[in-house]
């Protein structure tokens, strides 16, 4: 299949003027069963910004149906096809938010504009590629959802409200799968309803209230599972660097195969140097590796941090980065430890070939935390605090730390599912995989990062940083996400379940 090399209409203006209040998704959490813990207006003056103040109720950003988590049951045949027309899907809603995002002045004159002009246009384009996936999927003999056309239209949603649940300063407790995400950070930088400015140095966050001192945080990482006799103890480390020869791309091989800017933002890549949105399991065994290992061509990527201080990265005006709302410095981790461990109560099977997995969710602030599994700490306290919600102001000496921890249980048949989450799952409360599930060695990961302190000074934070994402996202820290292709040979994979089912500390 050739290069998808059609460019999207209008491209996010990096001055686009602010809306409101931010979007704050209540104090920060953590998704335990899965991790173990080893009023003013921003100065945007500098960047060449606007700062308008706006009405309370203005429209935030634009929230729509996730499709593809409601696809759970596409045919093999039609699943390419109808992965392009989702990432159409995915370039309307950022064209539509690039639309909002600069038409404020318009949006002020006429209380209608949002709907007429934005909304109700982007309904209509959805509708005709809902139509196409429908066509696509009846057409090799599947059944698409008969509700498919209610996801067409999409909302405009105001500052300072969610789909994640609840108003500013709320503390909201989500069930994810049997893990509890306990909410118990505390909020800085503004409680319900005080006006702000979107912020940031595109325009689309991050703002102070998604900021939080984390010595001001109660403990919240609560104890590990019981484990049984037939737990499984040992790990696996694999060294595969972090990125420092910059292997980067805006595609996302698992979602949107063969489309350009497939992620509309930036990801770093360890393990596998040959990942983009053209690479399938045909070649993805010629790509090479940055891992010690050379067994190890697994794919490990995410999305990069930045530092909004003002930095016009390489990146600045091209399509995932400065020109979809993804800017400042990148900033290159410290240290990423990947870790393979095993479960509380049974022992593992190994990782099949070419297996995907993707665990966090992209669209949080859009689609409520039900997926959400972020985890924002510091050095010095990620074994008593981690937070989902809000990104952590670090105390000196302290460095941010970004870690994840994947689902852990595999139906023992997929190596991907319609919606990249079926096929695994996460295991429960007592660390037992669902009925049908097998246990698989548990990917971790963590990134050190060293960034400059954010402070709050009035109700605005300087020196921000953020996670990159979709642009109507708002760069909110529940958006955190990570992806991984398990590819290896010489017998890898089998020697991973050996050292993880016999106790040992492989590397």
């Amino acid at each position: 299949m050739g290069r998808n090399t059609r460019k999207r209409r209008t491209p996010l203006a990096t001055k686009a003027i602010a809306a409101s209040a931010a979007l704050a998704l209540g104090g920060g959490g953590l998704i335990w069963a899965n991790f173990y813990a080893s009023a003013h207006e921003p100065n945007h003056q500098a960047w060449g910004g606007n700062q308008t103040k706006a009405a309370a109720a203005q429209v935030a950003t634009i929230s729509c149906p996730d499709v593809g988590q409601k696809l759970t049951n596409v045919p093999n045949r039609a699943r390419r096809e109808v992965a392009g027309e989702l990432a159409t899907l995915d370039r309307q809603v950022t064209n539509a938010y690039q639309r909002l995002a600069t038409t404020r002045d318009a949006q002020a004159r006429d209380a209608r504009f949002v709907q007429n002009t934005i909304l109700q246009p982007l309904k209509d384009r959805r509708k005709a590629i809902l139509d196409r996936i429908k066509l696509e999927i009846t057409r090799v003999g599947g059944t698409a959802p008969s509700d498919l056309n209610a996801l067409a239209a999409c909302t405009g949603q105001p500052a300072g409200q969610s789909s994640a649940g609840g108003q500013n300063g709320q503390n909201n407790n989500q069930q994810n799968n049997g893990q509890q995400n306990n909410n118990g950070g505390q909020q800085q930088g503004g409680g319900a309803g005080q006006q702000q400015n979107i912020g940031g140095q595109a325009g689309n966050g991050p703002v102070a209230a998604d900021f939080v001192d984390i010595t001001k945080v109660q403990p919240n990482v609560p104890a590990r599972p019981r484990r049984t006799a037939n737990a499984s103890t040992g790990s696996f480390v694999t060294r595969c660097g972090v990125n420092a020869n910059k292997v980067r791309n805006t595609d996302n091989v698992i979602v949107a195969p063969g489309v350009n800017n497939g992620a509309h933002h930036t990801h770093d890549y360890v393990g596998n140097q040959k990942i983009n949105a053209f690479s399938n399991d045909g070649n993805f065994l010629q790509g090479g590796t940055s891992c010690q290992n050379k067994s190890d061509l697994s794919a490990y990527y995410w999305p990069v941090l930045r530092v909004q201080d003002g930095t016009q990265e390489v990146d600045q005006n091209q399509l995932g980065g400065g020109k979809e709302g993804n800017v400042g410095r990148i900033v290159t981790p410290l240290a990423a430890q990947i870790k393979y461990i095993g479960s509380p109560t049974s022992k593992v099977v190994p990782m099949p070939q070419f297996l995907r997995i993707i665990t966090g969710d992209a669209k949080t602030t859009t689609n409520g935390l039900k997926n959400a599994n972020a985890h924002w700490s510091c050095t010095g306290f990620e074994s008593k605090v981690q937070l989902t919600t809000q990104y952590p102001i670090c105390p000196k000496g302290s460095k941010v730390v970004r870690s994840f921890a994947y689902q852990s249980c595999w139906d023992g048949q997929n190596t991907d599912s319609a919606n990249h989450r079926t096929h695994v799952a996460f295991m429960d409360a007592d660390g037992n995989c669902p009925s049908g599930f097998k246990a698989i060695p548990q990917l971790t990961m963590r990134l050190v990062y060293d960034v400059p302190q954010p402070t709050i000074q009035n109700g605005v934070v300087k020196n921000a940083f953020a996670v990159d994402g979709f642009p109507e996202q708002l760069h909110k820290p529940a958006t955190d996400h990570d992806d991984f292709i398990s590819i290896t040979k010489g017998g890898l994979a089998n020697k991973i379940a050996w050292c993880i089912n016999h106790g040992c500390r492989c590397a």
